[in-house]
């Protein structure tokens, strides 16, 4: 039987959840000539959000440029359409310079809106998300994700409980329309992607191994400056803790903190709970993955020639 020939350019995938050596194994790729980084990730999008996103140092990005990192400041929102359209334009750059693309990241909805394309929703609206920030206050997040499991189950059972962001939208997209964020999926038209992709998960065999290193990653945060780098954000004076940007994992719980709600070892407790409750999540969406997977462990002691060779070996 003849195999047909796919001869669009070729753009690499590499997910995992956080603290998987995603950025070891950007750098690795990039200095064995394998291609141009572009980062996917919602939290390394915004300026001055350095340690506690495990941004890649100033030195790393020297030697491993990355697209689309510092591009917001942390008082901005920035959508998935708006990702999706900003990787799209440096996918295409990278492929005119005869390079292949590499996103690397852990949000996996930007992946997922990547190939599949935008929803037609509507625009944000600041009295409906007003009103469901304050219902968010008086009543807490699990009475509104159960009412978002009421009115869309659909939504409610892919929205973890823990997500205020992603349940305010699809109850604000509710509210707005009086339709679900489930049935803009569902209408929406899927556009063939004009590349091949390849996909690799990263993420240690054992799990207990991924949970340690998420621990040691947090300390060495912390080592760093996290705090300090939270207090220069809070006293700034333009941001609050219901922003996208401060609702990311640590920087949430660090927020909590440095307005005495929690004592340091709960503080430091939460934000490794927080971020183990993440990798979770996201393990969680790769094996639900539709399109075929390589698994890659860069805990591993073949990691590198493995890595090497499941992207070399590709037909190209």
């Amino acid at each position: 039987m003849s195999v047909t020939h796919d001869d669009r350019p070729r753009v690499v995938f590499i997910l995992g959840p956080t603290a998987s050596g995603k950025t070891a194994a950007a750098s690795i790729l990039h200095a064995e000539g394998e291609g141009d980084v572009i980062s996917v990730d919602s939290a390394m999008v915004y300026r001055d959000m350095n340690i506690g996103t495990a941004k890649p140092t100033a030195e790393e990005l020297r030697q491993v440029p990355h697209r689309l990192i510092d591009i917001r400041d942390p008082s901005e929102g920035y959508s998935t359409g708006e990702f999706r359209r900003d990787a799209i334009r440096e996918i295409d750059d990278i492929l005119a310079a005869g390079r292949t693309p590499l996103l690397v990241g852990g949000t996996m909805l930007y992946f997922k809106t990547l190939l599949e394309g935008n929803t037609n929703l509507p625009a944000t609206s600041p009295e409906v998300r007003q009103a469901l920030a304050e219902r968010l206050e008086c009543e807490g997040l699990l009475a509104l994700h159960a009412e978002l499991k009421r009115v869309d189950p659909e939504s409610g059972a892919r929205i973890h409980p823990n997500d205020p962001q992603r349940t305010l939208r699809a109850l604000e997209v509710y509210h707005q329309t009086g339709r679900t964020l489930t049935d803009f999926w569902q209408e929406q038209q899927r556009q063939p992607l004009p590349w091949r992709v390849q996909t690799l998960a990263l993420a240690p065999a054992e799990r207990s191994v991924l949970h340690q290193r998420i621990e040691v990653r947090f300390d060495e945060m912390l080592n760093q400056g996290f705090i300090e780098e939270v207090e220069a954000l809070r006293a700034r004076g333009d941001l609050t803790a219901d922003m996208p940007s401060m609702r990311s994992v640590g920087y949430r719980q660090a927020w909590a903190y440095l307005e005495g709600q929690d004592d340091f070892a709960a503080f430091r407790d939460k934000s490794i709970a927080a971020t183990r409750q993440l990798a979770k999540r996201q393990i969680t969406w790769l094996r639900s993955w539709k399109t075929p997977l390589t698994w890659c462990d860069m805990t591993a002691s073949d990691a590198v020639s493995h890595l090497l060779k499941t992207v070399r070996d590709v037909h190209r």
